[in-house]
């Protein structure tokens, strides 16, 4: 569920018309909906009840601070993978008692950053990225607490490039091997053993590939325990995906989740984290753009949009699926015709779609791209000197720019042109 519905013949986010927002900003641009926002972080807290237990964000798919200050404020803890999000998510005042540091390649630099700003913990993900933290807490004085990412080896069956719990994906050390490394762990000085760490991919439909890699954190829960070691919190990721269109079976829901995780691990006695990005935030947002033109070409019409791929790269990246739907309300039995939406980008990969029945719509016009809160801005370019687009957030009647559009002065003013040119 969201809150982008038709009112009155104009697409409207909670209570406000896009063309208001598109005649205040311009286009194109992203919109969220507050209340999208708060309902679907409450329905994961929910799902997990009560079970002691932390919903995460993911930041890698949303990481507008102002998102960020809106979820902290009911509770989030926040995952970050570098530096910069952890800065995003202190700068939204997110204390560092519920961030957790994920991600492969961690440097020095970012170590001592969140050592020294406060860290819930570390996932670390190697051996040498292990030694290279006990090294940072302990010239610091202080102790670094870590979960080990285990790769479970699961078939996450999703797309190759979001997923992550096979034994050829670079994340996390082979579950085989956790107790030979969790052995290492504990002998680090810096170091402080607080859990397990397991994430397998993104998008995920079906419930299936989470409970095969949770019934094996569950075993290695208990061989850990049985070795000595202090397990205390499972961190289990994110990946429960959104549908992307109105006529797909829509994936599990967070009840439904929450029920198999209470069923697989409820009774190991240990704090539950998770790390939602996409379930959150996807839905929460609309990419708006205006029709430049409709072209006519040999056996296509295209329609040309002022949005391109480097505004919204998932279709060029992952031949991913976005709706895209015209803002202002078709009446009832209106003819379509297939076209190509694509951007004004130089690349034939700058294509949103192709032979997408639409509506018969002209220059000017505007369309929304549904579910393109997460992946949308955070993946933005400027490739081809297009400025980054604004984002605005919504909450009941008013709306509030959380990230302007720069102007060219600006962006040709980050150059800088040696003296001896």
């Amino acid at each position: 569920m969201d809150h982008f519905l038709y009112r009155d013949g104009a697409l409207h986010a909670e209570d406000v018309a896009i063309p208001e927002i598109a005649a205040a900003v311009g286009t194109p641009f992203y919109v969220y909906s507050a209340a999208t926002l708060t309902r679907h972080y409450r329905l994961f807290t929910e799902a997990l009840t009560p079970l002691p237990h932390l919903v995460c964000f993911a930041i890698k798919s949303l990481s507008n601070v102002a998102v960020l200050k809106l979820l902290g404020d009911l509770g989030a803890g926040m995952d970050v993978v570098s530096g910069g999000e952890y800065r995003r998510a202190k700068a939204a005042g997110v204390p560092g008692s519920r961030i957790v540091f994920s991600g492969v390649g961690k440097t020095r630099e970012e170590m001592r950053l969140a050592l020294e700003g406060g860290i819930r913990q570390f996932n670390v993900e190697s051996e040498p990225e292990m030694r290279a933290l006990s090294e940072v807490a302990t010239a610091l004085g202080v102790v670094a607490p870590i979960a080990v990412r285990v790769n479970p080896d699961v078939d996450a069956r999703t797309h190759a490039k979001i997923a992550t719990g096979k034994s050829e994906n670079k994340f996390g050390i082979p579950i085989a091997r956790a107790s030979e490394v969790y052995a290492e762990a504990a002998r680090l000085p810096g170091l402080r053993v607080v859990g397990i760490d397991v994430h397998i991919g993104s998008q995920l439909t079906e419930l299936a590939p989470f409970e095969a890699a949770y019934t094996k954190v569950a075993e290695l829960t208990q061989r850990l325990r049985g070795e000595g070691h202090v397990i205390e919190r499972l961190d289990l990721g994110g990946g429960l995906g959104i549908p992307y269109t109105r006529s797909n079976e829509a994936p599990p829901l967070p009840s439904d989740y929450g029920a198999m995780v209470k069923r697989v691990l409820g009774g190991l006695g240990c704090e539950i984290e998770i790390e939602p990005g996409r379930l959150i935030s996807g839905n929460s947002g609309l990419l708006v753009a205006s029709v430049i033109y409709v072209k006519q070409g040999e056996g296509r019409d295209f329609l040309i949009l002022d949005a391109a791929m480097n505004d919204l790269v998932r279709p060029a990246m992952y031949e991913a699926h976005h709706d895209i739907i015209p803002v202002t309300e078709p009446p009832p039995a209106s003819p379509t015709q297939p076209f190509d939406v694509v951007g004004p980008v130089c690349e034939t990969g700058d294509t949103f779609a192709r032979g997408r029945e639409m509506p018969l719509l002209a220059e000017g016009d505007l369309v929304a791209f549904r579910s393109a809160g997460a992946y949308g801005a955070v993946m933005a370019s400027e490739y081809n000197s297009r400025p980054l687009i604004p984002e605005v957030l919504v909450k009941g009647d008013h709306f509030a720019v959380i990230r302007a559009r720069p102007s060219f002065d600006e962006i040709l003013n980050r150059d800088t042109i040696p003296s001896w040119l």
